[in-house]
């Protein structure tokens, strides 16, 4: 990989990283169905004007709006909400490429190979471990994990959908998925809720909302998208194993969060894991990250 595309690589991990530190300051300023509502109508309707459809069968669209950006995103939200820590929702997150695995073997009748289940076997340890900090609040920590395993179902239908342009694809995923979300947080939330939050919002609110709607959505998988073109799947999907790196370590100097030895070991168990399963592994369980 050339040093320039190299230095691509490292950047949107870490972009992808920090956004946990601007979910959690977007949190504290509106309830997380606007939230998650707001981001991705922010990063569809000045796109639209630019891009055209996909190439892309509408089910597909449609399919990765809702299970994508409606539930993966509305579970990660309220589970941070509730109380799950930003480093520790970067890391958890990552789950996602076991059930990417799962359900391929369930939908897809894909084998693994032993590597593979080994390198399962090490990431749930991992998961498992970091459960135990978690002991206060399960509730938060079953919300990312579900969050992940819809990623998981969203992976699978993007593999299908095949798209040739990841970021084409990813503005209109995000204006099909802002209707549903504006319709939840309305109901869930409320019309006084969702005014008032939108009345007091104020300049740490609207840095959080750019943030995960312009450079996390739009650049990240702008950047990561000419990387998988260029390069493919077997050589990028690794650099995703640096977002909990930098997620973590973004929390813990912006946020304060402290890193515990259990988040270490549990870390490096899910990561190391995740990255067994890649080793000499077949394009069709590889995946790309955003968070």
């Amino acid at each position: 990989m050339r040093p320039r595309d190299l230095a691509i690589a490292v950047a949107v991990a870490a972009a992808w990283g920090f956004n946990f530190v601007a979910i959690d300051a977007g949190l504290r300023h509106f309830p997380p169905l606007l939230f998650s509502a707001l981001r991705f109508t922010l990063a569809a309707v000045p796109a639209l004007l630019f891009v055209g459809r996909p190439q892309v069968a509408w089910k597909w669209l449609i399919t990765v709006a809702l299970v994508l950006g409606v539930a993966k995103f509305s579970l990660l939200f309220i589970g941070m909400h509730a109380g799950m820590p930003a480093g520790l929702s970067s890391l958890v997150l990552q789950s996602q490429a076991i059930f990417t695995m799962l359900f391929a073997v369930l939908f897809l009748r894909e084998r693994p190979r032993p590597v593979q289940i080994a390198g399962l076997a090490v990431a749930l340890g991992g998961i498992a471990l970091v459960a135990t900090r978690m002991t206060a609040n399960l509730p938060a920590f079953a919300l990312v994990v579900g969050a992940a395993a819809c990623w998981g179902v969203a992976n699978i239908a993007t593999r299908k959908a095949a798209p040739p342009d990841s970021l084409r694809f990813m503005v209109w995923v995000s204006a099909l998925a802002a209707g549903p979300l504006l319709i939840l947080t309305l109901i869930v939330d409320g019309p006084a809720a969702d005014l008032a939050a939108l009345q007091a919002v104020d300049t740490e609110a609207i840095l959080a909302l750019l943030y995960i709607a312009l450079i996390s959505t739009l650049a990240g998988f702008a950047g990561w998208g000419f990387l998988l073109r260029r390069y493919g799947a077997a050589t990028v999907a690794p650099f995703s194993m640096l977002v909990p790196f930098f997620g973590m370590a973004s929390a813990a100097v912006f946020l304060g969060e402290r890193v515990h030895t259990v988040d270490v070991i549990g870390g490096s168990l899910v990561v190391g894991g995740v990255l067994l399963g890649l080793v000499r592994a077949r394009p069709a369980v590889l995946v790309r990250v955003e968070a």
